[in-house]
């Protein structure tokens, strides 16, 4: 009976199955390897040539699909305004024995990272009058912190 450690696979005893690897082919090793002299790339010509890449899109001199397509409308990209939403349903949960949420209490309780602006959205309902601060707020969600009795404070960013 073999015993329980021999029949153990350690790191140093795995091994590929005899076949399954095989080498690389060298090339441009002499011309004796098979693969000398032009290293399989053929003779002359831009793929022969060491730094052979091409910009991506090149069509071998034809008008690239990216020309010849038509371009049309606007992207306002470059000057959006981005934010982190939280909505009320979130703040009502989260700050049930709170009356003032500001910046600081919603890093805090992992409702807002970064350093995004903030806005506040109107999902959810408000039990409670709260105190909220943040540099936007959608309409639905500042009237409904008014109709709670709240106050929506708009932080400058």
């Amino acid at each position: 009976m073999k015993d329980k450690t021999s029949l153990a696979v350690t790191l140093h005893s795995i091994a590929p199955v005899p076949g399954s690897r095989r080498r690389p082919v060298r090339l441009g090793m002499g011309e004796g390897s098979g693969t000398g002299q032009t290293a399989t790339r053929g003779q002359k010509g831009q793929r022969s040539r060491s730094g052979d890449g091409k910009m991506s899109g090149f069509e071998g001199g034809q008008t690239p699909l990216l020309r010849r397509i038509p371009k049309r409308g606007f992207t306002n990209g470059p000057f959006r305004r981005r934010f982190q939403v939280v909505s009320l349903a979130a703040i009502g949960k989260t700050f049930r024995n709170q009356r003032e949420v500001d910046l600081d209490a919603l890093r805090i309780h992992g409702l807002v990272k970064g350093r995004l602006p903030v806005k506040v959205l109107g999902d959810g309902a408000l039990e409670g009058a709260f105190k909220i601060s943040a540099h936007a707020f959608s309409a639905g969600a500042r009237d409904k912190i008014q109709k709670a009795g709240g106050e929506a404070v708009v932080l400058k960013p």
